[in-house]
Order: C-alpha cells, then structure tokens, then sequence
C-alpha cells in the first residue's frame, strides 16, 4: 500500500474519478434530500395538520425518518456485502429518490410521515455502500483524503437546498406555483437523483477485493442475518463493530438531537433580539428568516471546513487523536453556543464553529469506519455502525423534546431549549471515552 498523502487526487485514474464521483453524488443527493426535509417539514405538517402544534410534531416526524434511516442501514449493508455495492447502491438511491418525489401527492401527516421512513430507508443505506466503493477501489494512499472529501461535498448538498428553497419561494411570489405549496414542489425536485441510477447501472463495476470474496466463495451466505453472525462470531470484528458504533453513535445523535433544534433556538432570539424595532409581522418574520438563511449557509461554510481539517487531522495525526480533538471541541463550543446565543451576529460565529467540530466529525466516520472491517463485511460493519446512531437520535430527538416541554419548561423564550441542549452533551462524553478501546488504523492496509 502506498503511503496516505493529502495530495490524493494525484493518485487516481479515469475509472477511479468516476467512483469518486458517483458515489459521492449518491451521497451529495443524499444530504439535499435530508435538507430539504429539514426545511419543509413544519410548513408541509402545518398544511396537513388540522389540528396540533406542527413544529412539535415535526420532532416525531423526525425521529420516524431517522429510525427509517437506522433500518435502512441496517438492511442495506449486508445487502451490499452480499450482493454486491454497486447493485445496492442502484436501490438505495431509486427508494429514497422515489419516495421524495411522492411527497408531493401528500393528503395528510399520516401518508408524510410514512414517506419520511421509507425514504430515510433507501438514505440509510447509501453511506456504508459508497464508502465501501472507495475504500476499495481507489488506491490505498488515496483513501482517506478521498473518503473525508465525499464527506466535505455533502456540505454542497446542504447548502443546494437552500438554494432550492429560494427558487421556489420566488416561484411562488412570482405567482408562477400557488403559494403556500412550495414545500410540495421542493419534495418534488427530490426525486431528481433517480436519473443517477442511469449511470450506476450502465458504467459502475463491483470493486475488485468483493469481486476477489465472492469467486473464492467468502461471501456471507445470508442476506441480512448472515453478515452480522460473521461479524458476531470473530472477536476482533465484535470488538470493532462494538467501539465503532460507539464512536459514530455520539456524532449522529449529537448532530440530530441537538445541532438540528438550533434553528428553533433561532427563531426565538432573533424575534426577540427584532422586537424591539416594532414591526409588522410580515417583516419581523423577513428579518427572522434572513437571519436564519446566514447563519445556515454560515455553519455549512464551516461544517465543509472542519470536515477538511478533520480530513487531515486522520491522515497527519492518527484517527484517534482526530476524533479526539473534534469531540472535545464539540463539547466546549456547543455549550458555550446553547448558553449564550442571544443575537444574529452572535450566531454568525457560533454556528459555523459548533458545526465545524459537529460536522466536521463526520468525515472521520467515512475514514476510519471501512478500515476497520474486512471486504466481505465491510458494507455491513460500516453501515451498522454508522446507522445504528439513528435509533438513538430517534430517541435522543424525542428526549430532547420531552426536556424541553416538560423538564425545562420556561416562560422565557428559547430557555427550554437551550436546558435540554445542554443536558443532551453529555453524549460527546460517551464519544472521547469510547476511544481508548479503538484501533489505530492510520496507514494500514484494508483489513482482509
């Protein structure tokens, strides 16, 4: 194996772009995908709903795509090592592209919701298979820079959705889609990546250790339980999928559980940090949502920039220094950031620095997650690790807001959430303790 180096790119030939860059485009749609939801999802309830608090209803919307999004993890993965990624990876991204676009035709929460899983379903299954594709067919000094940048173009995704969103707004002020439906019509535009499946089918191979497992007939014999009894029956890759869930579970439920209510924070000190000015609502809520606007593409900015840092943190320091340093870092500044938010300007810094260490973790996961499981099950361990954070993001979310209305309740606006944010750190914790029991896997081949 070649040594890691930051310049990568050097490394790669034609085919080798051409992974890269669909599987980073599944994910890239994959991150759109979640955005958009995260941004229409309580104007859609608030349309369907007739009765009920849609913002908190949202909440448990969001925990039915997450927990859509564990399972399709969980399912996906070993389906990956079975049948191979790229077939997969075809599925994955038909389900969730399919079940956007039919968001649309939404009657009722009810059907919204049940979309929102089965979506989260075919996103739950796309990280472990794409990285799974790099990791493997791409030379091993091109691999970790390689994996944080498929991590560091999601960012774009991200922020494509805002400008989806400003698209259709004007759309809609424009009179050229009825106002008060723009939600429908970003759902809609979410069915694009479908068009995707086009090139997977036709251009993308297998890699070559899969291709080499299944000829040598290692493959698991199972389609879902069989990879995880693999896994199960070899102490080294137990302790592994055990310290890797651990590890990837304090990121996601940080990220879902507490960077995603910030926006709920903002609403409420921006209204108050405006209302003094006295204005009608129609330009208080302008003045709100502008602010809101920057400081996303703000922490995005950031996000993209921390997942660089974290990127050569791995390859320069070790994963587990990395890990180490983001964790703690995401502690500190998620604390300070909860406290003592009070204005936009405040949240123009803040928020781009609690997400450079809140997401920019994550391109660490994409790193070290397919280094530390073999060909043969290495869809599976990656995808459980990574996925099985959802289900406690599912709960967390729900937890976090039972903090918020029941433990901290408050008649001061945005106390209650910055209490249960706080409390909810304690998961970051979990993260720097699980480290001790990690494998370095700084410049060492693939497991096999």
């Amino acid at each position: 194996m070649s040594s890691e180096s930051t310049h990568w790119a050097r490394q790669l030939t034609p085919y080798h772009w051409f992974v890269f860059i669909i599987a980073s485009l599944a994910w890239f749609f994959d991150c759109l995908d979640q955005r958009l939801f995260s941004q229409a999802r309580v104007a859609a309830l608030t349309s369907l709903m007739t009765t009920g608090d849609a913002q908190a209803t949202g909440k448990y919307v969001t925990a039915l795509f997450l927990l859509g999004w564990g399972v399709g993890g969980l399912v996906f993965g070993p389906l990956g090592d079975r049948f191979g990624r790229a077939k997969m990876l075809t599925a994955t991204v038909l389900l969730y592209s399919f079940c956007t676009g039919v968001t649309y035709f939404s009657q009722t929460w009810w059907d919204f919701a049940a979309l929102r899983f089965f979506t989260g379903m075919g996103v739950g299954g796309v990280f472990g298979l794409a990285v799974a594709l790099i990791a493997e067919t791409l030379p091993g000094g091109a691999r970790a820079g390689a994996l944080g940048w498929l991590q560091i173009l999601s960012t774009v995704g991200n922020i494509s959705a805002v400008g989806v969103k400003m698209i259709i707004d004007s759309l809609a002020q424009a009179k050229i889609i009825e106002m008060g439906t723009q939600w429908r019509w970003m759902f809609l535009v979410g069915a694009v990546p479908a068009l995707l499946v086009v090139f997977i089918m036709k251009y993308l191979r297998e890699p070559e250790p899969w291709l080499k497992a299944k000829m040598e007939g290692r493959l698991p014999k199972g389609a879902i339980v069989g990879p995880y009894l693999d896994l199960l029956r070899d102490k080294t890759w137990t302790r592994n999928l055990v310290v890797g869930a651990l590890i990837s579970s304090a990121g996601v439920v940080g990220l879902w559980a507490i960077g995603e209510y910030a926006t709920d924070l903002q609403d409420k000190v921006f209204r108050q940090y405006y209302a003094p000015q006295n204005l009608p609502e129609v330009e208080l809520k302008a003045k709100v949502d502008q602010a809101r606007n920057t400081a996303y593409l703000l922490q995005m900015v950031g996000a993209a920039i921390g997942m660089w840092f974290m990127t050569r943190a791995c390859i320069i320091l070790g994963r587990k220094p990395a890990f180490a340093i983001w964790y703690a870092g995401a502690l500190v500044v998620t604390l300070y950031a909860y406290w003592t938010m009070s204005s936009p300007g405040d949240a123009y810094w803040m928020m781009p620095l609690m997400w450079f260490f809140q997401l920019g973790v994550f391109a660490g996961y994409s790193i070290y997650l397919p280094e530390i499981f073999p060909s043969r099950l290495r869809s599976t361990g990656t995808s459980f690790c990574y996925n099985l954070g959802r289900f406690a993001a599912a709960v967390g979310s729900i937890f976090s807001a039972k903090l918020a209305t029941d433990v901290f309740a408050s008649e001061v606006p945005g106390l209650q959430e910055r209490y249960a944010a706080m409390t909810m750190c304690a998961i970051f914790v979990v993260g720097l303790l699980s480290l001790p029991f990690a494998l370095e896997t700084k410049g060492k081949p693939l497991p096999e």
